[in-house]
């Protein structure tokens, strides 16, 4: 495609930059044709109006009168960055979760987010980039994702647009000719200095994209003042780096795209302060927590890949927070099928869960007598006893559902004094007890997580791949209005009874957590980062978040305990 298509003669006030009219309707020519490439590249020389067009276009929408539904479309200028910053910054932008450029293709590949119609992804600015050749690799691999439509800025001359157009077939815009009257002139920026890479305080209020560029590249970006004495080994996560400052690098590149994300200082030095691991220097952590005394949550404790004091306790895909005999006991289960017992004061071994369950523990669920139920990959329940003897009528119930469920395999699992809590594909949420059986359609779709909470007034919390937290008594009509509501699948959930009221933890596939307290009250949130795997709350009110390589325990500034 060229720009010779014929400009719309209305542009409803919404015109685009002058001189660049031709090229804008060209643009909205490839986003309303079905049969277009999925990648547009649009190229010109110096000042002849790349970026201001793209803006134009991030902004333009339908004439006043002509509701219609618009894709949304998201502005990245790639300037100075790295491929690891444009991924986060990406990642962050579509709703998923990457810790890498292959990660976020695969996410956009596979991910259940329910879009707005299919994202239209804007890069301005390639040929400026600190890594244009590893950005234009990523460009081309996300071409190929069925969801997103991509336009790519990039200075004539420079080796992205031809290396994209060999590759695949692309849309080409040209902006041909002399600079255009208003157009995005070589004029440079002012120069952003580097803040010292060791010191957290500087590095929590810089750019956190500059900082993630100087991270990567060990130098400072072309055009900006640097104050690193050499530069490290260019050096992704796990991968070997010259100085590791202190370990302050490691934990940027293991929370970069929570780092990244606009936020205050104090926030972000929370996430920094929650992935230090047990290594780093410990002047860190101390000036890390001063910092971070603004923000919503104090630390208690996190345990990393690598640590080894108290040693990390591996990936973490179920976790579970037990009452009763195991009264202050978490329950961590591996993608191994282990479920693995830590103290919940600083997560130190306490043993394991002794279960011959074959496979993968999709979910757990500590009942108050001891007993732990689990539910595996094939959604059949298991059943684990403790030192106590069970009332035959506990048995009883739990044989009932183990049968129901080799029939009628569940999605997600609970358990509370006399009953048990099934949720299943179709969204319907199943609790049986010793007075019968009570049933909910409370999601469209697959329910992804259930909790049970055995108050004064018991209830069941459930989440599902329609990204709803949902309230529900059995007996009773669920509550009409959500919990909470987003536009991701809820990937845990965790309820329980604390001194202060219940508390409910809640994670989407985006990668946030959020603390609701349902006889109302403010909710908090945090991002570790990387994708979150299960949420638990303890007795005490504390949030507990596991993560593939990370466990972190927080508790509100507002409880002390």
């Amino acid at each position: 495609m060229t720009s010779s298509v014929t400009p719309s003669s209305a542009w409803g006030g919404r015109r685009p930059v002058t001189g660049t009219e031709t090229e804008a309707a060209a643009l909205l020519g490839w986003l309303t044709d079905p049969e277009a490439p999925r990648l547009c590249v649009v190229t010109g020389a110096a000042g002849s109006g790349k970026t201001a067009l793209l803006g134009w276009f991030a902004a333009y929408g339908p004439r006043a009168g002509r509701p219609r539904r618009r894709a949304g479309r998201v502005l990245v200028p790639l300037a100075g960055q790295s491929v690891l910053g444009a991924t986060w910054t990406i990642a962050d932008r579509l709703g998923v979760v990457a810790k890498s450029p292959g990660d976020l293709v695969h996410a956009l590949a596979t991910s259940e987010a329910r879009p707005a119609g299919r994202a239209v992804l804007l890069l301005t600015d390639l040929h400026a980039a600190a890594e244009p050749a590893e950005l234009t690799r990523l460009i081309g691999e996300l071409a190929g994702v069925g969801r997103i439509r991509l336009v790519v800025e990039a200075r004539s001359g420079s080796p992205a647009p031809a290396v994209l157009r060999a590759e695949r077939r692309v849309a080409l815009v040209d902006l041909e000719g002399d600079p255009v009257p208003g157009g995005s002139g070589p004029s440079a920026p002012a120069p952003r200095r580097l803040p010292d890479l060791s010191d957290p305080v500087a590095v929590c209020a810089a750019d956190p994209l500059l900082v993630t560029t100087a991270y990567v590249t060990g130098a400072a970006p072309a055009g900006l003042a640097g104050t690193l004495d050499g530069p490290e080994a260019p050096a992704r996560p796990g991968e070997g780096a010259a100085d590791d400052h202190g370990g302050l690098r490691a934990a940027w590149m293991r929370a970069g795209q929570s780092l990244c994300r606009e936020q205050a200082p104090a926030e972000r030095a929370l996430v920094l302060l929650a992935a230090l691991g047990d290594g780093a220097d410990p002047r860190l952590r101390p000036a890390l927590a001063d910092l971070a005394q603004g923000a919503p949550w104090r630390l208690r404790w996190a345990r990393h890949r690598g640590d080894l004091t108290p040693p990390w306790p591996g990936p973490v895909t179920v976790l579970g927070s037990a009452g009763g005999p195991l009264e202050g006991t978490l329950l961590v289960g591996d993608r191994t099928g282990a479920v693995r017992l830590l103290h919940e004061a600083d997560a130190s071994p306490g043993g394991r869960l002794a279960h011959t369950v074959p496979g993968r523990v999709t979910a757990l669920a500590p009942a108050p007598d001891g007993t732990v139920l689990l539910l595996d990959d094939r959604g059949r329940l298991h059943t684990v006893r403790g030192t106590t003897p069970r009332a035959p009528y506990l048995e009883r119930l739990t044989e009932a559902v183990s049968a129901t469920l080799a029939r009628h395999p569940g999605t997600a699992l609970a358990a509370i004094a006399g009953s048990v809590v099934v949720g299943d594909r179709l969204g319907s949420v199943h609790a049986f007890g010793l007075t019968g059986l009570h049933q909910a359609a409370s999601h469209s779709g697959r329910v992804t997580a259930v909790s049970a909470v055995d108050s004064e007034t018991p209830f069941v919390c459930s989440g599902g791949a329609d990204g709803t937290v949902r309230l529900w008594t059995p007996g009773r009509d669920p509550r009409p209005e959500p919990l909470a509501e987003r536009p991701s699948p809820v990937v845990s959930l965790h309820a329980t009874e604390t001194p202060h009221g219940p508390l409910v933890a809640a994670a989407w596939a985006d990668g946030l957590v959020e603390l609701h307290r349902p006889e109302g009250g403010p909710k908090l949130s945090f991002r570790p980062g990387p994708p979150v795997r299960a949420v638990a709350v303890t007795g005490a009110g504390a949030l507990v978040v596991g993560t593939d390589e990370s466990l972190v325990c927080l508790m509100p500034k507002s409880r002390n305990g």
